[in-house]
C-alpha cells in the first residue's frame, strides 16, 4: 500500500498539538520544583550569619529572597540594666529596607546582669520577666508597624527608608537544645511565650509571634535536648498556651532530603493532633554543607550533593506547601563563615570572602525562586 500523505494544514494542527502536549508536560515536570505565583511573597528567605553590606542585601533581592532572618541578640544591646542601643541593627534594617527585603527578628540571649549563662530563659524572678519584657517591647517598638524607626526615616527625612516594617517576630531559638537553651524544658518555654505575648500585642494587636525553631533531631536526651515532635507536644499540653503563638518553625537538618520530610511530617502531625491546623509552620534554618566530611557532621555531604539535597528540599516542600500549612523557608546561611559551629563554614550558598564566590547550591537555588544570578 502506497504512503498516504495527510493535508498540510491537518499536518501543521499535528505539529502544534505535539509541541502544545510536550510544552505541556515540561511544564508540569519543572513546576513542583520551582516557584509559583501562589507562594506567599516571603516565600524564600535567608538566614545569614555575617554582616551585610548592601552589595549583598542587592544580590539577595535579585536572586529571590524576600526575607532575611536577623537574630537579635538582648546581650549584646543592653549590656547594663540602663542602656539599650539598637542603632547597629537600624543600620541593618535600613540597609535591608532599601532593598526591599523584609526581616524576622529573632529574639533571644539573656544579659549577664540578669544570668549567669545567656542560655537561661529569664523568666526565673520578677526582674528577668520585667526585663525581657522592656526589650520585647523596645524592640517592636522601633521596628514594628507603628515603630519610631519609620517615622524617623520617613518621607523627607535625609536618610529616607522605604516602609517595611516587621510584621512576624520569632521568640528565642532552638529552645529544645542545650547550646540555645538550658534546660530544654517545654514548661519553662511556655512561661516565656506567656510573658512575651502582651509585650508584642500591646504595641502591636496584628504582629505574628512563631515559637523558636526546634532542632530538629538532637542527640542529646534531657535535660540537655529533646526531640522536636516531643518538645512541641509537651508544649502543646500546657494549658492555653495556642493563645501565645502563631506559627510553629523548625530547623530540619539531616543528612538527606528523606530526613528532612520525616522530621518536618513528624512537627505538622502534631500540629494537626493539636487542633492548630491553622498555625502557620516556618522552617527557620535548612541548609547542608559542601564539604564532605558526614561522619563528622551528617549534612556535611559535598559541593555537589549540596546543591542536588537543596533541589529535593525546595521541591518536597513547594510541592507540599499548602498541606503544611508552609510559609517561609530560610535556607542557612548567605556565606560561609568558620569558627561559628560545626558546619558553618561550609553551608553558605557562596564562600566566605567580600566578593561573591557563588557554589553550584547558588545556581540551583535562582534556578528555583526564578531570580537572576547575578
Amino acid at each position: 500500500m502506497g504512503r498516504i500523505t495527510a493535508p498540510p494544514h491537518l499536518f501543521r494542527l499535528q505539529v502544534a498539538k505535539r509541541m502544545t502536549l510536550a510544552l505541556l508536560a515540561t511544564v508540569a515536570v519543572a513546576l513542583p520544583a520551582t516557584a509559583d505565583a501562589r507562594l506567599p511573597r516571603d516565600f524564600f528567605g535567608i538566614a545569614p550569619q555575617t554582616p551585610l553590606t548592601a552589595a549583598d542585601a542587592a544580590r539577595m533581592k535579585r536572586g529571590g529572597i524576600d526575607i532575611v532572618r536577623l537574630p537579635i541578640f538582648w546581650s549584646g544591646v543592653q549590656q547594663r540594666p540602663s542602656s539599650l542601643d539598637l542603632s547597629g541593627y537600624d543600620q541593618t534594617v535600613a540597609l535591608l529596607s532599601r532593598a526591599h527585603l523584609e526581616v524576622l527578628p529573632v529574639l533571644y540571649g539573656t544579659p549577664r546582669w540578669l544570668a549567669r549563662h545567656g542560655t537561661k530563659l529569664p523568666i526565673s524572678n520578677a526582674r528577668q520577666r520585667r526585663a525581657w519584657r522592656g526589650f520585647v517591647r523596645a524592640v517592636v517598638d522601633r521596628y514594628g508597624r507603628f515603630g519610631s524607626f519609620w517615622t524617623e526615616h520617613g518621607p523627607g527625612s535625609p536618610d529616607f527608608v522605604p516602609r517595611n516594617p516587621v510584621r512576624t517576630w520569632q521568640v528565642w531559638n532552638e529552645e529544645n537544645f542545650f547550646y540555645f537553651t538550658t534546660p530544654a524544658s517545654p514548661g519553662r518555654y511556655a512561661r516565656l511565650l506567656k510573658i512575651t505575648r502582651p509585650a508584642i500585642k500591646g504595641a502591636d494587636g496584628r504582629a505574628k509571634i512563631v515559637i523558636g525553631g526546634l532542632f530538629g533531631d538532637p542527640k542529646e536526651r534531657p535535660p540537655r535536648a529533646m526531640d522536636s515532635a516531643v518538645f512541641l507536644e509537651r508544649l502543646y499540653r500546657v494549658h492555653g498556651i495556642k493563645r501565645s503563638f502563631d506559627g510553629v518553625a523548625l530547623h530540619p537538618y539531616a543528612a538527606n532530603v528523606a530526613k528532612l520530610r520525616r522530621l518536618t511530617e513528624a512537627i505538622r502531625r502534631v500540629m494537626v493532633r493539636n487542633r492548630d491546623r491553622h498555625a502557620g509552620l516556618y522552617l527557620t534554618e535548612m541548609g547542608w554543607g559542601s564539604r564532605h566530611r558526614p561522619r563528622q557532621v551528617a549534612f556535611e555531604v559535598g559541593l555537589r550533593p549540596q546543591a542536588r539535597e537543596l533541589r529535593g528540599a525546595y521541591r518536597y516542600l513547594i510541592r507540599n506547601r499548602r498541606r503544611l500549612n508552609l510559609k517561609q523557608v530560610h535556607w542557612f546561611s548567605w556565606k560561609d563563615a568558620p569558627g561559628f559551629c560545626s558546619f558553618c563554614g561550609s553551608v553558605g550558598l557562596f564562600r566566605r570572602g567580600a566578593r561573591f564566590h557563588p557554589k553550584p547550591a547558588w545556581h540551583s537555588f535562582v534556578a528555583i525562586t526564578h531570580g537572576r544570578l547575578r
